[in-house]
């Protein structure tokens, strides 16, 4: 089963950075609406940043202005900058692909915060 290879998560203090990277399959990364959800625990799965399939990024409200999404075309990989990072952003993070009906997940990254 082709998957998405997520790497970059860990421990940082509050106000600090860390960048998430996540490597798809040529034949998912092409045409694929690509990005980034996160789940902490007791809370539901939510959307932290994509790409449409036309290429359109979205952002949730929490992370505008601190988290940048941006995907290398040549090596099919779709990248998480997070800075200013708040202990309420911690979380798993989870490298998703849409793919007209069909749905891929990463194994998920931890992000902890320390305040």
């Amino acid at each position: 089963q082709e998957q998405l290879v997520e790497s970059g998560g860990g421990l940082v203090q509050a106000g600090g950075s860390l960048r998430l990277s996540c490597a798809a399959p040529r034949s998912i990364f092409s045409g694929s609406a690509m990005g980034w959800y996160r789940q902490a625990p007791g809370k539901q799965r939510e959307l932290v940043a994509h790409f449409t399939s036309g290429g359109t990024t979205n952002y949730a409200d929490s992370v505008k202005g601190r988290f940048t999404i941006s995907r290398d075309n040549a090596k099919n990989t779709v990248c998480l900058q997070m800075n200013s990072l708040k202990p309420e952003d911690a979380a798993v993070y989870y490298c998703h692909a849409q793919q007209l009906w069909r749905h891929y997940w990463g194994q998920g990254t931890q992000v902890t915060v320390s305040s």
